[in-house]
């Protein structure tokens, strides 16, 4: 995974949901294709999907549940999970999470 994007263009107002529990910017690519970038503060929260994610984390550590599933995964700066989209995800962020979201075409 890469340690930075190039030739890009960011959304200066920040996407704030969950009272500040989550804050990121959206940075759009030349081929029309978007991703977020931010930090989400030790909590737990579900987060609604419209499209298909991959949730790249590159720092902290958290615990995801996706819909309908009873199991809890672990995850931490490092790795990644996916989420389909239409769906949502349950999340316990243990440690602050650093993360990119890309938005995978349906």
């Amino acid at each position: 995974m890469s340690t930075q994007f190039d030739n890009v263009s960011v959304v200066k107002k920040a996407n704030i949901y969950f009272d500040g529990k989550c804050v990121s910017h959206s940075v759009l690519f030349a081929d029309g294709t978007k991703k977020t970038i931010g930090v989400i503060f030790p909590s737990s929260l579900t987060f609604n999907t419209g499209a298909p994610e991959v949730m790249e984390l590159n720092a902290g550590k958290c615990r995801i549940r996706l819909k309908g599933e009873e199991a809890w995964n672990t995850y931490e700066g490092g790795q990644s999970f996916n989420v389909p989209g239409n769906s949502s995800f349950d999340i316990e962020t243990l440690e602050t999470l650093d993360y990119v979201c890309h938005f995978v075409a349906a």
